[in-house]
């Protein structure tokens, strides 16, 4: 435990000594020819407010020019992450010699959390003019001709102002039935940030079929709104089927967030300023006008299925014997509504007994529409020998693409069907098939006769009658004595205190088995599971839970010497495992331990 604490306050003073904050004057060197131009940085280790350069004479200035940077480092003791964020900032001015001549630079300033600091000065030699060397850090004026276009084209950059929550739809004209998506989109400057979406008020579309689209993560990117430049992110997506024509109304979409906006005020480093606000936004009431399907060249096999479609009939088999079964499978493969519409209906011979069709769907919805098949499986039983024909069956759909109707048939079906073995359909399956059962033709008179007596007795008045009477009475007495032991355990407060004890003490270890692999949660769960169960053995509270009373109260409930010194170094363990690196296989024989050591305890403490 000393280690601990040492190491503890050895990282908290090394912390306190680097949160120290540092503001220094640099130059490469403290001596310069009158033809070179070299580079003057005012550092500090953080951020700060009213920064005061100072007079600089004998020299042509250029700047300033800011440099601002973000460093996290990780520090790793004992098994705890210590996560720091590091900030730091130059003030870099560009200097030309005027004159030859030793010249002093005054002392900067600057103001942080109330305190001004201020730089050393600097003494600076200029000679004759020499030949220009080539060393690392030179800033050449080409690459400051470069970071002034760059800062130009910033500044000329058409940035976009506010921001705004937009519902884009894809069509404001469409027919019914085509697919319509909706993307809710949050414009917002680059210069900003929000956060916190909150209070989603979805519109209930009204009018029409609507399926959203899954967005895994929320993420900004570039986007244009109004010609300008903006953050963008994609809120969320929604496909619409419109159902009837006319004008309809999509209600707006509203959300709440919050968000830092430029105040148009900027700091001393020339950043922005920004300020925090609440944003309530919504999209508006939105219109589309939808166009009704036509009605010149629509087919009467049309049930309203519109997009581009594939469409098949098909028998499980052509050839079977009377009374046996085969399935016919009507199916819509494709693009399109295919939620939105029926299936044909094959229509049969009499001779062919038909029963209702199993529907199946297999259908997905992207932001495009939907896409897939379905299909209705129809269990058909013919009842005679023959040959029978199953029509061809027409599938109507308004093809999008060539703003046109289009019409599929089936190939017509015949079904061979031979003698059967005298058998016939049974009413009494169970879903949509029927069982097929044997049924005799003829039957023998039966040689035995059973006779059924026509007088029963009376229900009333029989011994069942006054069982089931009296019995509730007899319960009586077994109700007052259960109630009586329960209102006893009800008053042992000591008791129960004992019974929840040894269930927190279960409860515990099944934690830690759960958190197997997850060093400090595990832990924690071992300690309070070992600390409920000294409560329920001992009757002791948390406060009393020093180990020389442990040991002690355990000695005087029996417990040997070995199962004593076993418990105790297993608190131990598990004290010190939280702070220390432990490996799943640590965490297994501890568990283990545990259980064995509980175990012992409970057949030893009287």
């Amino acid at each position: 435990m000393k280690k601990i604490f040492l190491v503890l306050f050895i990282s908290f003073f090394a912390s306190s000594i680097s949160a120290q904050v540092k503001f220094e004057a640099q130059v490469e060197r403290d001596s310069y020819g009158l033809n070179e131009r070299f580079p003057l940085a005012f550092s500090i280790n953080n951020e700060g407010d009213n920064f005061q350069a100072p007079k600089i004479a004998g020299f042509k200035t250029e700047g300033p020019f800011i440099n601002k940077g973000n460093q996290t480092s990780i520090t790793i003791v004992n098994g705890r992450m210590t996560q720091k964020r590091e900030i730091s900032t130059q003030v870099i001015y560009y200097l030309t010699p005027t004159k030859k001549g030793t010249f002093t630079i005054g002392s900067a300033s600057i103001e942080f959390n109330g305190t001004v600091y201020k730089s050393q000065p600097i003494k600076i030699t200029i000679t004759d003019p020499v030949q220009l060397p080539t060393y690392p850090g030179q800033y050449s004026r080409q690459q400051q001709q470069q970071q002034q276009q760059q800062q130009q084209q910033q500044q000329n950059y058409d940035f976009g102002e506010g921001i705004h929550l937009v519902g884009e739809v894809s069509s404001r004209n469409p027919f019914v039935n085509e697919p319509v998506t909706v993307v809710y989109k949050l414009y917002f400057p680059y210069n900003s940030s929000v956060s916190n979406f909150r209070n989603f008020q979805a519109p209930k579309y009204e009018n029409f079929w609507s399926q959203y689209v899954d967005i895994k993560q929320l993420r900004a990117e570039k986007g244009k709104y109004n010609g300008k430049d903006y953050s963008m992110v994609v809120l969320r997506k929604v496909t619409l089927y419109p159902l009837e024509a006319g004008a309809k109304i999509i209600e707006p979409f509203k959300i709440d967030v919050d968000a830092e906006l430029p105040t148009g005020r900027s700091d001393f480093f020339g950043q922005l300023e920004l300020k925090s606000v609440e944003k309530s936004l919504n999209t508006g009431t939105q219109t589309i006008n939808v166009k009704p399907l036509p009605e010149n060249g629509k087919p009467a096999s049309f049930s309203g299925a519109v997009g581009q479609f594939d469409f098949k009939v098909k028998p499980s088999k052509t050839s079977l014997k009377a009374g046996e079964s085969f399935d016919l499978e009507v199916s819509v493969a494709g693009k399109g509504n295919l939620k939105l519409f029926t299936l044909p209906k094959p229509v049969l011979p009499n001779s062919l007994e038909m029963f209702d069709p199993a529907h199946t769907e297999n259908v997905q919805t992207p932001l495009t529409g939907m896409v897939g098949n379905i299909s209705d499986k129809y269990t058909i039983i013919p009842q005679f020998k023959g040959k029978y024909t199953i029509k061809p069956i027409e599938f109507s759909y308004y093809d999008l693409a060539s703003k046109s109707y289009k019409t599929i048939a089936s190939d017509e079906i015949t079904i061979d069907v031979a003698e059967g073995d005298n058998v016939v359909a049974s009413t009494t399956g169970t879903g949509n098939k029927n069982t097929i059962q044997k049924k005799e033709v003829f039957q023998y008179n039966k040689l035995k006769t059973s006779f059924v007596s026509a007088s029963k007795d009376d229900f009333l008045g029989s011994g069942m009658f006054y069982s089931l009477l009296f019995a509730p009475l007899l319960l009586i007495p077994v109700i007052m004595v259960a109630k009586k032991q329960k209102e006893a355990k009800d008053a042992d407060a000591f008791g129960n205190k004992i019974r929840r004890n040894n269930k927190l003490v279960k409860k515990y270890l099944s934690d830690a088995k759960r958190q197997m692999g997850d060093k400090v949660p595990f832990y924690m769960a071992m300690e309070k599971a070992l600390h409920n169960f000294l409560k329920a053995k001992l009757h002791i509270e948390t406060v009393e839970m020093s180990k020389e009373n442990i040991i002690e109260l355990l000695q005087q409930r029996n417990a040997t010497e070995d199962s004593i010194s076993h418990f105790i170094a297993l608190m131990n363990d598990c004290e010190y495992a939280r702070y220390a690196p432990a490996t799943d296989t640590a965490m297994t024989n501890d568990f283990d331990r545990a259980i064995e050591i509980i175990t012992e305890l409970e057949k030893q403490i009287k």
